[in-house]
């Protein structure tokens, strides 16, 4: 067996046989699902209980084509929370590119992070990734490469606003994300306004006034 866009050894577990793009939609379809249907099932029975037969019962798909697309079940559920972090990532890091100050960037964030109740399947699936990270080298390394990133992403938007120290917050900044998440998903009624006052307190000490003041 092979991983994605690699060739079937033989038969059972190939996909459908076409030529051109029909084909490698068709391809890109069923591993959009199985990554989709991993994602689903980590939140609802944890990392290590997730299955082949699952994800394939809950993608509609032959168990076979799981290996097809994916060298282990490790591997799909690798990419699966790899996929959504990046997602959540550069969706975050799109919106606060546009903050101007520091008070904006903080009410961009948390208006962000809302949604994100702890409990919902891309929180869970986050949690249990980083937790998997712990046992997992490969995936640890794409975690630690992820946070190297968005770390320098946010140390640029805060040198922008004229934060003395951007890199160190920076890093605080990301782990505060990660936080709040794990933070909801056991105490569901915190006052995410009050934590959103504190932040901004935080984050402007020391800036400009005149950087971080609404136009």
């Amino acid at each position: 067996m092979t991983g994605g866009g690699g060739q079937a050894s033989s038969g059972r577990g190939q996909e459908p046989s076409g030529r051109g793009q029909a084909s490698s939609g068709r391809g890109q379809a069923t591993k959009t699902r199985l990554l989709d249907a991993a994602a689903q099932l980590v939140g609802e029975v944890g990392w290590g209980a997730v299955s082949t037969r699952l994800v394939a019962e809950r993608a509609g798909v032959n168990p076979a084509l799981v290996h097809y697309h994916f060298s282990s079940v490790a591997d799909l559920l690798r990419e699966a929370v790899m996929r959504t972090a990046r997602e959540m990532v550069f969706q975050l890091v799109d919106v606060l590119s546009q903050a101007a100050d520091v008070r904006t960037g903080v009410d961009t964030l948390f208006g962000f992070l809302r949604p994100y109740t702890g409990t919902d399947p891309a929180s869970l699936l986050m949690v249990e990734g980083f937790l998997a990270a712990t046992r997992d080298d490969a995936l640890r390394a794409e975690f630690a490469t992820l946070i190297e990133e968005i770390r320098q992403r946010f140390a640029d938007w805060l040198a922008a606003c004229g934060h003395p120290d951007p890199i160190v917050s920076a890093g605080v900044f990301a782990a505060l994300i990660d936080g709040l998440l794990l933070h909801r998903a056991v105490l569901p009624d915190m006052d995410f306004e009050a934590y959103q006052r504190t932040v901004t307190r935080m984050l402007s000490a020391g800036v400009p006034e005149k950087r971080d003041r609404h136009e």
